[in-house]
C-alpha cells in the first residue's frame, strides 16, 4: 500500500477513535440476552421456518445459479412475490437481495437529474445512497413536518417528483404520517415511496406494515419492505402496480446484475409469511412486551423516546457515556446496540434496544435491572455520565 494510502487511512481511522465513534462487530454468543437484532415476531429461530428452508435446499439446491433474468427466476420466487402481492394489496411484487439494493435500484431506476426527490431527514442511509445514485435533484425536509415538504414541492418546477420516507424510522421507532404524506404528495402530482423496513410484519391487522393494504398503490405507488426483520429471513421486495414492476425488471441495475435470492430463503420465507398471517398473538405479545417494557422504564425514570414500535431508543447524547452504557449491559450478559454519529444526528447517541415476542417477561426484566445498575452507578460516580 502506498505511503498516502497508508496514511489516509489511518487518518480516518484516528478520527472515527477520538470521537468514540469506531465500530467493532461482536460475535453473537448464545448466553447473551440479544436486545439489538430486528428478530421481532422470533420467527427466525421458529423450526417451521428452518425446515422450509431445509425444504427448499434438498428441493432447488443451495443457490439459485444466475440473475433472474437469465435462469435464476424459479418457481419458488414467483410464489413469493405472488404472496407478498396479496398481502400488501398490489398487483405485483418484486424480490431483490437485499434491502439497500431496493431502495438503490427503485431511486435509480426511477430518478435521474430531471427528477426531484423529497426526503424525510431521518430516513435511512440506502434511500440517501440511491438518491445520489440517480443524479435526482434531492431536498431533505424536516422529520414528519408536512409543513416543510409542501413548501419544498410548491417550489419545485420539475414535472416528475417523488417523496421518500421510511414507515417505522429505524433508530427512532416512531412512524411515518402516512395520510398526509399521501395528501401533500398527491396535491403536488408527486409520487410517494415508503420503505416499511420496520413495519411489514409488526403493524396492521394482518401484519402488513404501516401502508400494506390500507393504503393502495394509487395512494403510496412505491412500497418497499424487507424479509430479515419481521419475517425472519433475509432479502427484500418492492410492490405495486405492474407498470411500475415492469419498469424495475428493465431498468433496476441491482435486481438486473446480481444472483438471485437463494430458493431455500424464498421457501422459507413463505413459510414465515403464513406464520405472520395466521398467527396474530405473536404480534399481540410483542405489544405486550413493548408496553410493559415502557411502563417499567419510565418508573425508572430512563430517557426513552416516544416509540410503542418494537425499537425503544434510550437517549444518552454522549458517545462515550453510550459506549460505557453498552460495556456495563454486556458484562451483565445483556447485548443492545451502541448508537452514535453519523447513524444518528451529533448530540442524539443512543441505546438501540429492540424487543421481539420470544422475549420472556423474566429476560425483560434481566434487561430493565442492568438498565438500572448503569443508572445506580452513573449517580454514585458523575464522571461517567
Amino acid at each position: 500500500m502506498s505511503e498516502a494510502w497508508q496514511q489516509r487511512l489511518a487518518d480516518a481511522r484516528a478520527h472515527r477513535q477520538q470521537t468514540d465513534r469506531w465500530r467493532t462487530r461482536q460475535v453473537a454468543k448464545s448466553n447473551t440476552l440479544n436486545f439489538a437484532g430486528n428478530d421481532y415476531l422470533g420467527i427466525a429461530q421458529d423450526p417451521r421456518v428452518s425446515e422450509a428452508q431445509a425444504a427448499g435446499a434438498r428441493r432447488y439446491g443451495a443457490g439459485a445459479g444466475a440473475s433472474h433474468l437469465v435462469s435464476g427466476h424459479l418457481e419458488i420466487h414467483d410464489a413469493l412475490e405472488e404472496a407478498l402481492a396479496r398481502w400488501t394489496g398490489r398487483e405485483r411484487a418484486l424480490l431483490f437481495s437485499t434491502g439497500y439494493m431496493a431502495n438503490l435500484g427503485v431511486l435509480q431506476a426511477l430518478a435521474d437529474r430531471h427528477t426531484a426527490i423529497f426526503q424525510d431527514r431521518l430516513n435511512h442511509a440506502s434511500l440517501i445512497d440511491g438518491a445520489v445514485l440517480s443524479g435526482a435533484r434531492s431536498r431533505r425536509f424536516h422529520h414528519r413536518n408536512a409543513i416543510d415538504l409542501a413548501s419544498l414541492l410548491a417550489l419545485s418546477d420539475c414535472a416528475h417528483k417523488l417523496v421518500v420516507s421510511d414507515g417505522v424510522f429505524s433508530m427512532d421507532g416512531d412512524i411515518a404520517d402516512i395520510a398526509t404524506l399521501v395528501e401533500v404528495s398527491q396535491q403536488h402530482s408527486a409520487w410517494l415511496m415508503i420503505d416499511d423496513a420496520h413495519g411489514v410484519g409488526v403493524l396492521g391487522d394482518n401484519g402488513s406494515g404501516c401502508v400494506g393494504s390500507t393504503w393502495n398503490s394509487a395512494d403510496v405507488p412505491i412500497l418497499v419492505g424487507t424479509l430479515g426483520k419481521a419475517l425472519g429471513t433475509a432479502g427484500a421486495f418492492v410492490a405495486g402496480d405492474t407498470e411500475l414492476i415492469d419498469h424495475l425488471i428493465q431498468f433496476s441495475r441491482s435486481y438486473i446484475y446480481t444472483t438471485a435470492q437463494p430458493p431455500a430463503i424464498a421457501a422459507a420465507t413463505l413459510k414465515a409469511l403464513e406464520i405472520v398471517q395466521s398467527e396474530p398473538e405473536l404480534r399481540a405479545q410483542l405489544n405486550a412486551n413493548i408496553a410493559y417494557f415502557r411502563r417499567q422504564a419510565t418508573h425508572l425514570g430512563l430517557p426513552l423516546s416516544a416509540s410503542h414500535t418494537p425499537i425503544q431508543p434510550l437517549i444518552l447524547a454522549d458517545e462515550a457515556r453510550t459506549l460505557h452504557w453498552a460495556a456495563r449491559l454486556h458484562q451483565h450478559g445483556v447485548h443492545v446496540g451502541a448508537i452514535r454519529p453519523p447513524t444518528v444526528p451529533k448530540g442524539e447517541a443512543r441505546l438501540r434496544i429492540t424487543l421481539s415476542a420470544r422475549h420472556s417477561r423474566h429476560q425483560i426484566e434481566r434487561l430493565l435491572g442492568a438498565l438500572a445498575a448503569c443508572q445506580r452507578e452513573e449517580a454514585a460516580c458523575p464522571a461517567n455520565a
